[in-house]
């Protein structure tokens, strides 16, 4: 499984970025009830911090947002999901205690740190705009309005340089 697609399966609930059960199991190629048994068997591993069984509201809300969950008599779990945050992702390997559990763990850190990246990166990129607003004293609306703005700017000091000096010279 490719990263993208582990990144796609995050999600952002209470505040915590995490993985439901289900998608999980997929990865893990393991069926959900095997997951959720294994976790139920070692419950003293995940405290809240690490995992937490969504409510049926949050749930309601997640399978309203996406079109792939159907609805109807045999097109739901018959229990609330589990929410793991990265940290009951690394957990579950212990758990699950298989090779392929190491590795898609392995998959899935890569997966989170990734997502880490990108959300500084963004910060970076958010800050240095707001620099260059003030510096510039022009408001950009995205980063194309920036960097087509700099290369402009940068297109004209080298035009300026290029051009032959005529007049007094020392």
């Amino acid at each position: 499984m490719e990263l993208e697609q582990i990144k796609n399966n995050i999600l952002e609930i209470r505040g915590k970025k995490v993985m439901l059960d289900m998608d999980l199991a997929k990865i893990y190629e393991v069926e959900t009830r095997v997951l959720k048994q294994a976790v139920r068997r070692n419950i003293d591993r995940f405290p809240d911090d690490f995992m937490f069984e969504l409510t049926k509201d949050e749930w309601e809300f997640i399978r309203s947002q996406n079109v792939m969950f159907k609805t109807g008599k045999g097109h739901f779990p018959k229990y609330l999901p589990f929410a793991f945050t990265e940290q009951g992702v690394a957990m579950l390997s212990a758990v699950l205690n298989s090779t392929r559990a190491i590795q898609t763990s392995i998959l899935i850190m890569r997966a989170f740190v990734m997502m880490r990246q990108f959300a500084l990166t963004y910060q970076e990129l958010s800050e240095k705009i707001i620099e260059l607003e003030k510096q510039h004293n022009q408001k950009f609306d995205d980063i194309e309005q920036v960097l087509n703005y700099l290369i402009q700017k940068d297109n004209q000091k080298t035009q300026q340089a290029r051009r032959k000096q005529v007049g007094y010279k020392k």
